[in-house]
């Protein structure tokens, strides 16, 4: 998935997984992923996607501040 935000791309072809966390199984509406990623620029996403009862019903993209990529590795 590739988006732009604030004139940067984001895309989760060219990136590096840094962290990938799922919960719930394969098919579950409740289940979801949450991903982190790094840019060759070396800027931080999330990639998340789930099932229709999770809090991330499809997929998006979303920026992380590189202040706060170690709390998100801790909490996750």
């Amino acid at each position: 998935m590739k988006k732009i935000i604030c004139k940067k791309e984001y895309d989760t072809e060219t990136a590096t997984l840094i962290k990938k966390v799922t919960y719930g199984y394969y098919g579950d509406p409740a289940g979801y992923e949450e991903i982190l990623f790094q840019t060759p620029e070396g800027l931080y996403f999330t990639y998340t996607r789930g099932g229709e009862a999770s809090p991330y019903n499809g997929e998006d993209i979303t920026r992380v501040a590189k202040t706060k990529v170690n709390e998100w590795i801790e909490n996750h």
